[in-house]
């Protein structure tokens, strides 16, 4: 055998090497495990609404203060927070545009789809009414319960007090009506 046929029984060596590693390293790149972000908020999953006693009486004791009592007790800071997950879809600002949801300034009080500009579902500009406080409570827990066939896709906010502090938030921007009495 020549050096020529040795030279390139060696080349085809190494090129395979190189090959099967310039492979495997294209491989971990593209299908590499990565740790979740822990600036990303987490994605609520509704409950199924059952009660978990199985009477009356434990659905009562599970549904805790009023809503009164919560937006008494609400914090329109934290409220700006949580309104951060809206963010996506909605502007807050007085005038501000609409974007994939209408803009939300003054929206308790308002009048159910009513934002100039927008095009809302068949399902909200069926309802009419307007936006006050137990309503928004009812389409923040779960707006798909609420506005059955709403094409905000929102799955809801679990927590009581969420729901009562962007309410608090969102009754400061520009309507700022007075909060119902706790009992």
């Amino acid at each position: 055998m020549d050096s020529f046929e040795f030279n390139k029984i060696a080349g085809a060596f190494l090129f395979s090497i190189l090959l099967l590693m310039g492979v495997r390293e294209l491989t971990s790149v593209m299908f590499s495990p990565e740790a979740a972000n822990p600036a990303s908020y987490p994605v609520e999953v509704a409950d199924s609404g059952a009660p978990s006693g199985g009477d009356a009486a434990g659905a009562v004791a599970d549904e805790g203060p009023s809503l009164a009592a919560l937006l008494a007790s609400a914090d329109i800071g934290k409220g700006e927070k949580v309104a951060k997950k809206c963010a996506a879809c909605h502007t807050f600002d007085d005038g501000g545009a609409n974007k994939v949801g209408p803009n939300l300034y003054g929206v308790i009080s308002r009048a159910k789809a009513q934002v100039d500009g927008f095009n809302y579902s068949g399902a909200l500009a069926g309802m009419g009414g307007t936006w006050d406080f137990e309503t928004m409570n009812a389409f923040l827990e779960k707006p798909s319960r609420y506005a059955p066939g709403t094409s905000m896709s929102f799955a809801g906010l679990r927590k009581p007090t969420d729901r009562a502090n962007i309410i608090a938030y969102l009754n400061s921007l520009g309507s700022n009506v007075p909060l119902p009495a706790a009992e």
